[in-house]
């Protein structure tokens, strides 16, 4: 599972990298400040939780339990649920044809799928120690 983690990771952080430009060079053009910077907030916390899921393939070998699983899935889903819809809201937003305007709304469980992970995270140390 490890392996998965670390290919997922690495993937993300390009991705990351990818975005983060074209927010910086392309889409600062196109919108407004207040959506640039949702769209920023969505590139830092793909970021910060590529980052997580890379600890979390390195923790593996040493905490390996189904908490650690959990913790780097939860990852992988706030990064597709949070991330990925600031993203969509930007989009949405920039083309001002807004056909899900009930999209932030999966931002938050996003949010919660990175507390999730942290706790696992946390709980599968705990427990192995």
């Amino acid at each position: 599972m490890h392996k998965l983690f670390l290919i997922v990771a690495s993937i993300s952080s390009a991705i990351t990298v990818a975005l983060g430009a074209f927010g910086a060079h392309t889409l600062k053009r196109y919108v407004s400040a207040d959506l640039l910077n949702t769209f920023e907030t969505g590139v830092r916390y793909q970021f910060y939780h590529s980052m997580a899921l890379f600890i979390v393939a390195i923790l593996f070998e040493k905490y390996n339990s189904k908490y650690t699983v959990y913790a780097g899935n939860s990852f992988i889903l706030g990064i597709i649920l949070f991330s990925g819809s600031l993203y969509l809201l930007t989009f949405l937003n920039s083309t001002e044809n807004i056909g899900i305007r009930k999209i932030g709304i999966i931002t938050p469980f996003g949010g919660l799928f990175f507390i999730l992970g942290w706790l696992s995270l946390a709980w599968s140390v705990y427990k192995k120690t």
